[in-house]
């Protein structure tokens, strides 16, 4: 990796109700990013959990893993996930987005996305271990893929943003508690996306 870090692109923000969104597009060089993606590609212990839908167990449609501090493990839809300790290139980046968002991180989830056919369900960031109005920071590498954005009470406010490679997606403030988001499923056929989400566990 020549250099981790060149913010190339000024950040975008979006004039959104509730919600504070900012959108580096190139938050990484395209060199650069190339190389951490094939690094989380083959280095990062991938796992695949089950998750419960209306009564019913099914394989959760992408792999995921946690790296995080102290051993804190971090629940969602009835998973409960433990976390590695943080590697290198991980504490890397996780240094390089703290100094952009101004915020200190104790956890990354990781997301894989093998092909159009995973996906992840409408959701909020917001459980209770990450407190009040957290800042989530998401990363994405790998194929682009589209985030939709929903909010809670007026369906009509809603949000498609194409994720590309090296792009840092950073949400604020009260978005959690008012905005419902998720990356749905693609008939393309495309490769994988890797999607790190850095949050704080209190």
């Amino acid at each position: 990796m020549n250099t981790l870090f060149q913010n190339s692109a000024e950040p975008i923000l979006f004039d959104l109700k509730d919600a504070e969104l900012i959108y580096y597009p190139k938050f990484y060089e395209s060199v650069d990013a190339n190389d951490i993606f094939q690094k989380l590609l083959y280095e990062i212990p991938w796992q695949q959990d089950d998750i419960k839908v209306f009564g019913k167990v099914y394989a959760q449609p992408r792999l995921t893993a946690l790296f995080g501090n102290d051993g804190k493990p971090y629940s969602y839809s009835n998973i409960t996930m433990q976390p590695h300790p943080w590697n290198l290139i991980l504490q890397k980046i996780k240094f390089q987005i703290e100094n952009v968002v101004d915020e200190n991180f104790s956890t990354v989830l990781l997301n894989l996305y093998r092909d159009g056919k995973d996906s992840n369900g409408w959701h909020a960031d917001n459980e209770k271990e990450l407190g009040i109005n957290p800042t989530i920071a998401s990363l994405s590498f790998g194929e682009e893929r589209f985030f939709h954005l929903q909010h809670n009470t007026d369906k009509n406010l809603k949000l498609k943003i194409s994720l590309e490679h090296g792009s840092l997606l950073i949400m604020k403030g009260t978005t959690q508690h008012y905005w419902k988001h998720h990356v749905p499923k693609t008939s393309r056929p495309i490769g994988n996306r890797i999607n790190l989400t850095f949050r704080k566990i209190v």
